[in-house]
């Protein structure tokens, strides 16, 4: 809370420290000061994607350091740009229009209208006409004087030469002909292509020497909003005399902002969080973690209310990709090529490329364990005769992609239980827990033996204990203080959900086993294809057609992969594992009040 005449000191120094998220407490779309300053913004960056597309192009152009400019002379520059590109918007719809005049122009072919003029003045009309070919009278050459020019794609075009004021009475469009001749409009067209030329010229010049200034412009527009944003939620207190502000500050960053609080003398009060107060979120995670951190941007932030879901699905995600992609040949190519161009690009880039580099990694581990090589099925290379065994089969990998399925929608009602524990309190967790080990008993019970594991009588007995004792805590407590009917009926319920839930979720991973395999296969496919397809050709003719077969084949099949192994885990993770993990979402990005 603050004087109003010392308001501006203090918001300056609030934007050095740089760590207050303001509390929006008023809606900034009926500001139209903000939504002006939005909408400069907006100008802004399209002209920075412009210019940066431009200086892209040309690998050896050197930006210009940028320029502190006032506002007023950073849109002036702005529009300069604008300016060109409305200019090359204009001649791009003159060149399509003089291409259409030309390939129409061509079908007559060369004529002076300057002799269709002179004809005029001696009393003679000459008039065009096209009709389909079908169509063409022969007649009218007597009747109208008519002079066939040309037939093109079953038309016939012509003209009539007839003394001023005749009527003709033809069964013909009368076409809209071009103002100018064929060799005028082909000048022109020249001349265009020249304009374009200089324009091009003038918009690169002015990506390279402006682009860092745009950048700084956008800084300033991107503050002065931001400081606005700040006024628009700061309330008003004892006759607009008093300026009052809330916002939130990480719990690691309070000491300092307080203490700068207090040394400048503002006051200031610490408020407790109200159960439905929109916290903003700032995710903290490890190295390995927070290259998945877009990931759970793609959906949404969870809310300040449950846990983070990154840590929780980045060792699931790495791993069915590696089974969607299933080749490990693919896996080591994408290794490599992003540990070569994490060198080379810009560092903001540099995460997502180590994100795919562990992607290629589990590609590689899983790939080689199930035996396939760039489409080659190792088991049956002689070389590797000895451990052909140790391959995981086609029928072994599908009960994996069924099992690690399992253990992530076991794992998601884990984490849906703990988080109702940390919300509501340790009890309203028991009846969620409970069926977990339900479910793991259960499974076990009836999995195992499934897998060849023989069970001894007490081991069975336990675990059909321990599934008793599960479902009498779910049927029983799953409504803490409520009576034992509601309690009875909701256990019932919950039971129908778990069931049908559990065989329709865990079957969703089998797509896990069958695009890896796809993808093993048509590998193998564009093997066989350059070896069949180039039998019986000479030595070195047939290395260069295996090769561009090879070349062309594997590289659709790794963007197939790439798709598939991307899209498919999103599916599992959004779908599947949210829903059982009861993740809510709807969290706000941290954004705290600072410089840009």
């Amino acid at each position: 809370m603050v004087y109003y005449r010392e308001y501006d000191t203090f918001l300056e120094t609030l934007r050095n420290l740089g760590v207050l998220h303001v509390k929006e407490t008023n809606s900034i779309l009926d500001n139209a000061e903000l939504q002006a300053l939005l909408a400069e913004r907006k100008r802004v960056n399209l002209a920075l994607r412009f210019c940066k597309s431009l200086n892209a192009q040309d690998k050896s152009v050197t930006l210009a350091p940028g320029r502190e400019l006032t506002k007023e002379a950073g849109l002036k520059l702005l529009g300069k740009l604008e300016e060109m590109q409305n200019k090359k918007v204009q001649l791009q719809a003159t060149e399509a229009s003089l291409e259409k005049d030309i390939a129409y122009m061509e079908i007559w072919g060369e004529f002076s209208y300057a002799n269709i003029n002179r004809l005029k003045r001696a009393g003679y009309d000459v008039t065009f006409f096209s009709c389909p070919t079908s169509k063409y009278e022969p007649k009218w050459g007597e009747e109208y004087n008519a002079f066939l020019v040309n037939n093109y794609q079953s038309v016939t075009y012509f003209v009539t030469v007839t003394k001023t004021g005749t009527a003709i009475n033809i069964d013909a469009e009368r076409p809209k002909m071009p103002d100018r001749g064929l060799a005028k409009l082909h000048l022109a067209y020249e001349q265009l292509r020249e304009n374009f030329k200089v324009l091009d010229k003038q918009m690169k010049e002015f990506a390279a020497a402006q682009y860092n200034t745009l950048i700084e412009l956008d800084k300033n527009i991107q503050n002065e909003f931001n400081l606005s944003n700040t006024l628009v939620q700061t309330d008003r207190e004892a006759g607009d005399k008093l300026m009052l502000l809330e916002g939130f500050v990480p719990a690691e960053d309070a000491p300092v902002m307080e203490e700068t609080l207090e040394k400048d003398g503002y006051y200031f009060q610490q408020l407790d969080i109200l159960d439905d107060e929109k916290v903003p979120i700032k995710l903290k995670n490890n190295k390995f973690t927070k290259l998945y951190e877009p990931i759970t941007r793609m959906f949404s932030l969870p809310n300040y209310s449950e846990f983070d879901p990154t840590p929780f699905f980045a060792p699931f995600f790495m791993l069915f990709f590696g089974l969607c992609f299933g080749d490990g040949g693919y896996g080591l190519l994408v290794l490599i090529v992003c540990t070569i161009l994490k060198r080379k690009v810009n560092p903001d880039f540099k995460p997502y490329l180590t994100l795919f580099q562990f992607f290629g990694l589990a590609a590689l581990i899983v790939g080689s364990c199930t035996g396939s090589f760039f489409g080659i099925e190792l088991a049956k290379v002689p070389a590797f005769s000895a451990v052909k065994d140790y391959f995981v089969n086609s029928d072994n990998l599908m009960t994996f992609s069924i099992i690690i399925g399992l253990v992530q929608i076991i794992f998601g009602k884990v984490v849906a239980a703990l988080k109702t524990m940390s919300q509501k309190g340790t009890k309203y967790g028991i009846a969620p827990l409970a069926w977990v080990f339900i479910i793991i008993a259960l499974c076990c019970f009836f999995g195992l033996p499934m897998l060849h594991v023989q069970l001894s009588d007490m081991v069975k007995n336990i675990f059909m204990g321990i599934a008793a004792i599960g479902l009498l805590v779910a049927f029983l407590y799953n409504s803490p203080g409520k009576n034992i009917f509601l309690n009875f009926g909701t256990g019932l319920w919950n039971t129908y959900n778990v069931a049908s839930g559990l065989l329709g979720d865990t079957l969703s991973y089998i797509r896990l086993f069958a695009i890896g395999l796809t993808g093993a296969i048509l590998g193998g496919v564009f093997n066989s294809l350059a070896v069949d397809m180039t039998e019986g050709m000479n030595v070195v003719l047939r290395a260069i057609c295996m090769l561009l077969i090879l070349l062309i084949g594997h590289s659709i099949n790794i963007g197939l992969c790439t798709i598939s192994s991307l899209v498919h885990p999103l599916r599992l993770i959004f779908v599947e594992y949210y829903k059982n993990a009861e993740f809510e979402g709807g969290g706000k990005e941290y954004k705290p009040f600072k410089k840009a």
